[in-house]
Formats: C-alpha cells, structure tokens, sequence
C-alpha cells in the first residue's frame, strides 16, 4: 500500500483492533456496549478508536445503539430450491412486518470456514439477530464467538450453544413416513437418503432405522442422493431393478419426483408396484403424477417462526404445527400387491 493510498483510506475496525491489540469481534462488541467485554478492554478500544480516528459508519452506529433492525439470514446455495426460497420469504414477510430488513448471506457449500465468513460479515453490518438456515453438524469457536452476544435462531442446522432451535424433529420424520409404510403392510422399507453431511439426513435416516428395528426387520442398504431429481432418478433405476422392493422412503420430495420416474421408466408403477412416501410437501408435492404422500414441513412458516422468535424470545407465538412432523396422505403409497 502507497503512502498516499494509506492516507486517503478510511481506518477501519480492523485497524481499530490491532491499535488496541484485541479483535475484530471483540472492537465490535465493545462498540455495542456488550457485557461480555470486560471494563478494561473497553477503554482500550475506545482509546485506539481516537488513536486511528475511526468513523462509525451506519453499521457501526447501529451497533453502539444496539439496534440495526436488521435480521441476518444465512443460507446454502445447494440443496433444495423451494425451500430455500420459502424460508427466505417467510423471514422478509415477517421482518418487513415488523420493521426490519433482511441481510442474506449464501454460502456455497457445508464449510465452517464459508459460515464463519458470513457470520462476520453480517455481524460487522450490525444485524440484530441471525437466522441460520444452514445444516452444518459441526460448530466452530469462532461461531460461537460471533452468535454468543447475538440473537440467533436455527433452522435444523447449525446449533451454536445460545441458539434456539426451530423445525420439526427429523428423527420423527423418518418414524412417521417408514410407520405409515408398514402400517399399510409392506413387509421391508427401502431409503433414499440425503447427503450424509447434512444432519437432517442424518436424523431422517436415523429415524427410518430405529423404525424399522421396532418391527424386527434389518434394514436394507441405503442408498445416497443430493436432494436433486436427478439424484433421486439414478437412485430410483437402482430400486427399479429389485423386484422384491415394493416401499421407499425417499428423504425429500424433489428427490421422490425422480425415483417415480424412474420406475414408471422401467415398467413399475407407483404406488401399484412400489409405494413412495418423502419430506417436505413443497407445493409441487400435490401436483406429481401420482401425487405425493409427504411429511410436511412448512418452510414459510419456519421463516416467519424464526423471526418472531427472535424478536419476542420466551413470549414468542409459535403454533405448535410448526414443528409436528404430520403425514400428508395423498396416491403415492397404498397396501402392497397380495402374494
């Protein structure tokens, strides 16, 4: 860096907390007025503040006051798209409601390092609170760094220890689809599953196999997609290709679309020859050819939930259909052929 660029450049934060030798999380919450951050360490940071002669730009202002109005949200790019763009709506419906806006990051992929970039970045905006649409199993110090002094709300994802957490149980999930299944007399319940790295495929797996071990069956192979229709149709050729399979429990609608195809393909009618039961019940669900039997999860409703949790805490009003892990019972699945 020239001199001359040197002196026509803002100071920053990040020159505000070598100045002061401490952080740049920790210069942010000294500037909110956090109790975190000891009286001593404080001062330090408010002294380098005049040393660099830092400005406060609007974010920086918003978080002296401790109000931004702003919500962050952080999603991934991956995964299913009509969830994805339900739960963002449901988040701008219900902020806009009350005043706030929106902030969103997307990360491209399940990596702490890309999530600890997007909590700063929306921590450094001043956002009041976060909600974390991101199904991350691991958690790193520094989120927890960055979400300790900030309201924040997950959705089945990311569980930072002050989080609350919003969504149905996933392991109930996959009990009420695989029950419904052998409730209706299928003999073995076959499971397309979603990402291993994903912990709602992880509980929906988890779920399908303790279900099973209730009835005394041994679960067969699992077989692995990526939430895409086209993961579930290179699936579905598999299942189609077994003929004593007559169940599957197919761990997301998007998916189940392409295992239907699949099998209409190789001559195996749906729910005539083998039964399909997903999560999710996105709008399409209804309209498949034959429509779809589905665990539903209102991801609109999530959205709106999640904000309301963190505007209200403990008061926050929360219909307890939110979070059930309720059956839609639709053509998709019926009793298996009689021997």
């Amino acid at each position: 860096m020239t001199e001359e660029t040197a002196r026509l450049r803002q100071p920053s934060m990040a020159d505000v907390a070598r100045a002061a030798g401490v952080s740049a999380q920790t210069v942010s919450r000294a500037l909110r007025g956090s109790p975190n951050v000891n009286p001593e360490t404080r001062r330090r940071v408010l002294a380098a503040v005049e040393q660099v002669g830092y400005r406060f730009n609007s974010a920086a202002r918003a978080l002296s006051s401790g109000r931004s109005h702003t919500i962050g949200l952080v999603l991934l790019a991956s995964g299913g798209y009509y969830s994805r763009s339900a739960v963002t709506a449901g988040v701008e419906s219900a902020a806009g409601s009350a005043g706030y806006a929106v902030s969103i990051a997307t990360i491209a992929a399940l990596d702490t390092g890309l999530m600890e970039q997007s909590l700063s970045k929306l921590a450094d905006q001043g956002v009041d609170g976060f909600v974390i649409a991101v199904p991350l199993i691991s958690v790193t110090r520094k989120m927890e760094d960055i979400t300790r002094d900030i309201p924040t709300v997950t959705l089945d994802g990311s569980r930072t220890a002050g989080a609350r957490v919003l969504g149905i149980d996933q392991q109930e999930a996959g009990r009420v689809a695989t029950r419904h299944l052998l409730d209706l007399g299928h003999r073995q319940v076959w499971h397309i599953s979603g990402p291993d790295e994903w912990i709602e495929a992880r509980r929906r797996r988890q779920g399908w196999q303790e279900c099973l071990t209730a009835a005394g069956i041994e679960a067969p192979p699992i077989l692995e997609g990526d939430w895409s229709p086209d993961s579930g149709y290179r699936q579905g050729q598999i299942v189609a290709m077994i003929p004593e399979v007559t169940a599957v429990f197919v761990a997301s609608d998007e998916m189940a679309f392409g295992v239907i195809r699949a099998l209409r393909e190789r001559g195996r009618s749906v729910p005539g020859d083998v039964s399909i039961v997903s999560v999710d019940d996105i709008a399409l669900a209804a309209y498949s050819s034959p429509p779809l039997t589905t665990v539903r999860q209102d991801f609109y409703r999530y959205g709106a939930a999640a904000v309301d949790l963190l505007l209200h805490g403990d008061e926050a009003d929360v219909d307890a259909s939110v979070v059930t892990a309720s059956l839609t019972v639709r053509a998709s699945t019926a009793p298996p052929r009689a021997d």
